[in-house]
């Protein structure tokens, strides 16, 4: 037979006939353990005084998996007792999600139902939306979810013909679900006024009974679809309290209040940004500073001028940026060299090829590089700034 707990989820201890055992597999004539599914994991607690490990639905059996082998046979008489914690935990963490998915009903656009999932510490639900949930919708679906709550809304369920419940446009399936409904009838679950899901999970039956919710975070585990995880219970008394904790240590920090906090960072970032391009400034000008010393220092060989030397404050392609302009106007050739020595980029207005004149330096010191022949750079070579300009200096 199926399980009763979604039915009756306040039964958490109950006596019932063994009909098989199966190893350390047991069938009960009638069951109050709910069988993990649709997202909710299998109850807890004993049969005979033996701990239950899990319980599946196989069939029309119902088969709990127990951690030793049973006292019992079939046709004795059992007492069985489901976790009472884990069961409630279950019930308010599944009933949330419904709360979840109400409040995206009032802020989200083409929404639909992509899965749902209770952990050990937090829940997800998953959406599929048009809309982007930001942080200010993610904390406009907590406030919405808490609201519910406070609101005290009467949660209640029942059986409804299948042809009627996929025919209303109030009641949210989830895809899967909806292509395997093959029974008459479809377990409906009613959030009062807030929201109406096919669904056949336990769940408290007063809003109120949830406790505080806190979401968590939010993900996209795949295309199309937005996953916002939340926590319930202590877990989630947990978490606000410390994020509470670090706003008002950040608070502190920047001796502000916490409703100031956001004009605080703002400052924080103007300032930022105005030493960044003070800083720019300043490397700009130690470049520019540089680059006039090394075009005093430029050198004939071969019938060719070269410029090289080091530069500080450029990455690769930025120093490949430079020696391209240089190339042609301040030398023949210019090798630039970044100021750690690992990395280097050389131009040519000439016969030679840049790509030749780079590779001198990863046969010396190794890395690799390459290029065209008139713009090449090299990384990862295993040598200082004074040690890869010498070796183009030594020519």
């Amino acid at each position: 037979m199926t399980s009763r707990a979604a039915a009756d989820p306040s039964v958490t201890d109950f006596e019932a006939t063994v009909e098989r055992v199966d190893d350390r597999e047991v069938v009960l004539d009638e069951t109050y353990f709910y069988p993990e599914g649709g997202g909710q994991p299998a109850d807890r607690g004993s049969i005979g005084g033996v701990a239950v490990t899990d319980v599946q639905s196989e069939g029309d059996a119902v088969v709990h998996s127990l951690a030793a082998e049973p006292p019992f046979e079939a046709g004795e008489t059992v007492t069985a007792s489901v976790d009472d914690d884990f069961r409630t935990y279950c019930m308010r963490a599944h009933t949330a999600s419904h709360l979840l998915y109400g409040a995206g009903r009032r802020v989200l656009e083409d929404l639909g139902y992509g899965g749902f999932g209770i952990g050990e510490s937090k829940v997800r639900v998953d959406f599929t939306t048009s809309t982007e949930i930001d942080d200010e919708r993610l904390v406009e679906l907590e406030r919405l979810v808490n609201q519910a709550i406070w609101d005290s809304r009467s949660v209640s369920w029942e059986r409804l013909p299948r042809e009627e419940a996929l025919a209303r446009e109030d009641v949210a399936f989830n895809t899967r679900t909806e292509e395997g409904i093959t029974g008459e009838t479809v377990r409906v679950v009613t959030v009062a006024d807030w929201d109406v899901a096919a669904c056949g999970g336990t769940h408290v039956s007063n809003t109120r009974e949830i406790g505080p919710v806190t979401v968590l975070d939010r993900s996209n585990p795949g295309e199309g679809l937005t996953r916002v995880e939340f926590a319930v219970g202590p877990d989630a008394i947990e978490r606000r309290a410390s994020d509470h904790e670090n706003a008002r240590t950040t608070a502190r920090a920047l001796d502000t209040r916490i409703d100031e906090l956001p004009d605080a960072v703002d400052r924080l970032r103007e300032e930022r940004d105005a030493l960044e391009r003070e800083v720019d400034a300043l490397r700009e000008q130690v470049v520019e500073a540089r680059l006039s010393d090394l075009r005093e220092a430029v050198v004939e060989r071969d019938g060719r001028d070269w410029l090289v030397g080091d530069l500080p404050g450029l990455d690769a392609n930025d120093l490949a940026d430079v020696a391209r302009s240089m190339a042609g106007t301040a030398a023949d050739v210019v090798v630039l060299v970044g100021e750690d020595g690992s990395y280097l980029a050389a131009a040519s207005a000439c016969d030679l090829d840049a790509g030749d004149v780079v590779g001198r330096a990863t046969d010396a010191f190794g890395g690799g590089g390459g290029g065209s022949p008139s713009v090449a750079q090299a990384g990862g070579l295993d040598a200082s700034a004074e040690e890869v300009t010498a070796l183009y200096e030594g020519d």
